[in-house]
């Protein structure tokens, strides 16, 4: 089929660049509507992103990149832009994605990299970073998408105004948290493996000003690669530990710092359930319905662990079996 704005792409490489004699072949997608290609010429590699400005705006992107290099961060440089037509020319991070690389063997190395990365993050100045405040209303919304998307859409159930209580109490745990730069999608799939300054971080155009412990979440909790509770505690300890010594706020006890930990997860499975479901019907991308049962079993497993979550874990109990098999 035609794809005009492969096409488009191509014109503003050639025409607009000069860079000639390259090679471009697809890098990958995410759940968004960029797609990103790898524009090899001459022994070098640099990546192509295509954002059509209806759909996604390529500003933020930028300028929290330029932030987060400030910090020390590897994430990519943007060394062409063309706004108009939704168009980025980037360094390359290479091709060696966390999430295909970890096991249980190297993991310590990477997640140990991982985690220092994010103490230089959050050692950040949000204010002069330019970020929105991960908010109420933001936080809400986001919880909304399991009500709407996999609740109503995937599984056909209307709970009415149930779970209105638990939403609050997430909420407010949330808030109550200490404010940091918050990279907001910490997981698997957007961290590279590099030769230096390991890792190369991705996908960061939605940071805000947000709960300490969400970054830690989505990395520790991740979405597409479960750990055992264990050495998933030895972590987050190890971080809240490393983090106080560089004067990151991380409350007043380790048992506070778990419950944030662990209010905040459900918080994001809640919303990455929702959006799994929706990035499926909306979108065309059945890919991610496969997920949906790690995302689950983590919500589980906190609810039960905390009386003032019982309204979840009802709701979790009596969920019926899904409609439609992913």
């Amino acid at each position: 089929m035609p794809d005009p704005r492969f096409e488009a792409l191509q014109q503003w490489l050639s025409r607009d660049l000069g860079i000639m004699n390259y090679h471009l072949v697809p890098a990958s997608g995410d759940a968004s509507f960029r797609r990103y290609f790898r524009v090899h010429r001459n022994g070098e590699s640099l990546i192509a992103m295509d954002a059509p400005p209806a759909r996604e705006d390529c500003r933020p992107f930028i300028h929290i990149a330029q932030g987060f290099r400030s910090l020390g961060l590897n994430v990519p440089e943007v060394l062409e832009q063309n706004l108009e037509q939704g168009f980025l020319l980037l360094t390359d991070l290479g091709e060696r994605q966390y999430l295909k690389i970890l096991n249980s063997h190297n993991a310590p190395v990477l997640y140990g990299d991982a985690l220092a990365a994010l103490r230089l993050l959050q050692g950040g100045d949000a204010e002069v970073l330019g970020l929105p405040p991960y908010d109420q209303d933001l936080l809400m919304k986001e919880m909304e998408l399991f009500r709407e998307w996999y609740l109503g859409r995937y599984l056909g159930i209307d709970i009415g105004a149930a779970l209105n209580k638990t939403f609050g109490l997430l909420v407010a745990s949330a808030l109550e948290q200490p404010q940091v730069p918050v990279h907001r999608d910490y997981h698997s799939r957007n961290l590279m493996m590099t030769e230096q300054a390991n890792p190369g971080i991705l996908d960061f155009q939605d940071a805000v000003k947000g709960p300490v412990t969400y970054d830690l979440v989505s990395l520790l909790r991740d979405c597409y690669r479960a750990w055992p509770r264990d050495r998933v505690l030895t972590w987050l300890y190890d971080y809240r530990r490393k983090a106080a010594q560089v004067e990151i706020p991380v409350g007043a006890s380790e048992g506070e710092f778990l419950r944030w930990f662990d209010w905040m997860g459900v918080q994001r499975h809640l919303k990455a359930s929702g959006i799994f479901a929706r990035l499926n019907y909306r979108d065309g991308k059945p890919g991610y319905l496969k997920d949906i049962p790690r995302t689950l079993n983590y919500l589980r497993t906190v609810a039960c662990q905390y009386g003032e979550l019982a309204e979840l874990a009802q709701v979790l109990r009596d969920l019926p079996e899904p409609v439609n098999s992913p």
